[in-house]
């Protein structure tokens, strides 16, 4: 703001001294300061209803971008819980029975180790057999 260095102060008190004199100083300093305050107060007042409107305007942008984003998407409801699916499969697809051709074929499963091409021989090298789960059907 303003560059004041020690040696302006120096001399602005010494004026203040010689124009105002000793015994008023005091007082004046004390009104002075009562001005810087109310001074300090209005800017910080005008600070912080400009951040108000800067911030007004940020929130306005904000609800404009929602605004047409649910223009541009009428057929979604936003306000919808999120553990619902958003689309659904079409009817028409529903109500055809599925081909054979669409299920995948599956390979025949090996039902040893020894079938897989595991060595039967235990040692560093050796592969061990997996573990079923409790839930996989035994052969």
């Amino acid at each position: 703001m303003f560059e004041i260095g020690w040696s302006e102060l120096l001399v602005i008190a010494v004026v203040a001294i010689v124009v105002v004199g000793p015994k008023e100083l005091p007082r004046m300093m004390r009104t002075f300061g009562s001005y810087m305050g109310k001074v300090r107060r209005m800017a910080g007042d005008f600070q912080h209803q400009f951040d108000e409107v800067v911030r007004e305007s940020e929130l306005e942008e904000v609800r404009k971008a929602i605004h047409s984003v649910r223009d541009s998407t009428p057929s979604l409801d936003l306000k919808a819980p999120i553990d619902k699916p958003l689309m659904l499969p079409n009817a028409a697809k529903l109500a055809e029975p599925p081909t054979p051709a669409s299920k995948p074929k599956r390979k025949p499963r090996a039902t040893s180790g020894a079938a897989k091409g595991a060595s039967t021989k235990k040692g560093v090298g050796a592969k061990k057999p997996k573990r079923r789960a409790a839930t996989e059907p035994k052969p």
